[in-house]
């Protein structure tokens, strides 16, 4: 029973990457679950088994990316004592992480597209805003920041960073997006500075 279990838990994780990939190369879109099946060493039933559809095997791919994300923003927050600078460097690593070429098609382009508006940011509210409100208190139970909503404040930064992601995600010229990603880091400190 337990082999059982650890070769449905491996089955599962084979599939996450290999469908990583393949999305992350060629899009959702241009995906099919037979080269994903094919390319896991599966049959395209286990595929229907362990997550229902296409929808679903993505749907558990962005979960994945969205879980990393996170992680490397607590990651990155952690590297100063500063509750302050927590926050400006956990927001700094959402927009540099977001708009990696391993996460920026799965989370930015296909994520709110596959799964619709809604759905894409109930999956951010868990991760990334959950994070970025559960700073934003603490810095307000620190006295560090101005007597603001912090449902409001969460939501506005959010969809900023957000959108200044989309934005980077799409200029195609490296040294123009270097220098794009400047201006909004830059930017981003004086958002932060606004409320603070």
């Amino acid at each position: 029973m337990r082999r059982n279990k650890k070769d449905t838990d491996e089955t599962i994780h084979k599939l996450r990457e290999v469908a990583r990939h393949h999305f992350t190369q060629q899009g959702y879109a241009d995906c099919s679950l037979e080269e994903i099946a094919k390319s896991a060493e599966v049959t395209r039933g286990a595929v229907y088994h362990h997550f229902g559809s296409k929808k679903g095997l993505f749907r558990a791919v962005l979960e994945l990316v969205q879980s990393e994300v996170a992680q490397r923003l607590e990651e990155e927050a952690a590297l100063s004592d500063d509750l302050w600078e927590q926050l400006y460097l956990g927001c700094r690593a959402f927009v540099t992480v977001a708009t990696e070429p391993k996460n920026k098609r799965i989370m930015l382009v296909d994520g709110p597209a596959v799964l619709g508006w809604e759905e894409w940011r109930l999956l951010d509210e868990q991760q990334s805003m959950r994070l970025l409100h559960g700073q934003l208190e603490l810095v307000q139970q620190h006295g560090y920041l101005k007597h603001i909503r912090l449902e409001a404040a969460t939501h506005l930064l959010s969809g900023a960073m957000n959108e200044a992601a989309l934005w980077l995600a799409q200029i195609p010229d490296a040294a123009d997006a270097a220098e794009a990603m400047e201006d909004c880091l830059q930017t981003l400190r004086m958002l932060l500075n606004g409320i603070r």
